[in-house]
């Protein structure tokens, strides 16, 4: 099967771009070509803007998709281009939203895919929401083979994953830990979440690649291992060696002194959280996820650790950190 992968080096997509090929599937990339070193070995790279529309129809030109994944759209204008190139052109398009979408507050902890779609505090999520929407209604007026994926928080040896990290310098977590500072946890710490490794969500999400049953519907892909952040925290800080000095402070206060903290926790990681992925498992049969988060994330800081020059700490964001620390300690 040829499959098209718009981005397909990213956190998530690189694992899936492995996997898919690993499947025998004849996989193209078509991006900037900037994140090269992740093109895994058997993929075509066809090096083209996706926002430039016009230069990357005469880069697919000549070429025909059975399946197109975009791992990059974000608004409803990436997805109308994507309708625009891809309309009868391709037995299924699979869309990458975010699970963040769900409703919050939740009305229930439970989520599945019938779950409302409603997030106020995270303009994010609302965007994919939107592009949801867009899609559902050319599935429903004009049969556009569309197929929807939410993933939630999933992390491979490019991420070390928590609710407050530098999103370019994540080690700068594991420097802090190992520097005997104070860890900030949103809440108490006892709300739930749910973490997922990227080659788990890869055997899901590959699952559905030419699966016509997956047409018109969306699914999460998620593990089902379900933790507390406390228990996240402490599972980075025992990956990395140490035992995290942690500090609770509410998610408001947070997102009182850090504005842009408030789509990402408020409108998603301070939530309990737990997936029901029966639906997945129904449309992939066999499919679970196998990756504990503490086997995980011990693989993410020995990658790391084995490659120095990604070991570069945000100072700006551990600077916001000890800011919110100390203001919450003023008497």
């Amino acid at each position: 099967m040829k499959v098209l992968f718009i981005g397909g080096t990213g956190i998530i997509s690189e694992a899936v771009s492995k996997h898919v090929i690993e499947k025998g599937h004849e996989l193209y990339l078509l991006n900037r070509g900037q994140r090269s070193e992740f093109v895994p070995e058997g993929a075509t790279l066809i090096k083209a803007d996706i926002r430039d529309v016009d230069s990357t129809r005469k880069a697919l030109k000549g070429y025909s998709f059975d399946v197109v994944a975009d791992w990059v759209a974000f608004i409803p204008k990436h997805v109308q281009a994507d309708i625009d190139l891809f309309m009868d052109k391709t037995s299924q398009y699979i869309f990458i939203s975010s699970a963040s979408a769900y409703q919050k507050p939740a009305s229930h902890y439970l989520v599945t895919e019938s779950t409302p779609l409603k997030n106020p505090y995270w303009q994010y999520s609302r965007d994919k929401i939107a592009c949801e929407d867009l899609l559902m209604e050319e599935y429903r007026i004009n049969s556009f083979p569309v197929t929807i994926v939410r993933p939630s928080f999933t992390y491979g040896v490019l991420m070390i994953p928590a609710a407050l990290n530098s999103w370019l310098h994540p080690w700068s977590l594991i420097d802090r830990m190992r520097k005997g500072k104070k860890i900030i946890v949103h809440g108490d710490g006892t709300s739930l979440w749910t973490m997922t490794h990227n080659t788990d969500f890869a055997r899901g999400f590959a699952g559905l690649i030419g699966n016509i049953q997956a047409i018109g519907h969306a699914f999460h892909i998620t593990s089902d291992e379900v933790l507390n952040w406390d228990q996240i925290y402490r599972l980075i800080g025992n990956a990395a060696g140490v035992e995290p000095d942690l500090i609770h402070i509410p998610s408001d206060f947070i997102g009182h002194i850090l504005p842009e903290a408030v789509g990402g926790l408020t409108g998603d990681k301070a939530v309990s959280v737990v997936f029901d992925n029966t639906k997945i498992k129904r449309f992939v049969p066999g499919f679970t996820a196998n990756v504990p988060f503490s086997d995980g994330i011990k693989d993410t800081v020995r990658w790391f650790e084995s490659h120095p020059e990604r070991c570069t700490i945000d100072e700006e964001w551990d600077c916001l950190m000890d800011k919110i620390i100390n203001s919450y300690n003023l008497p």
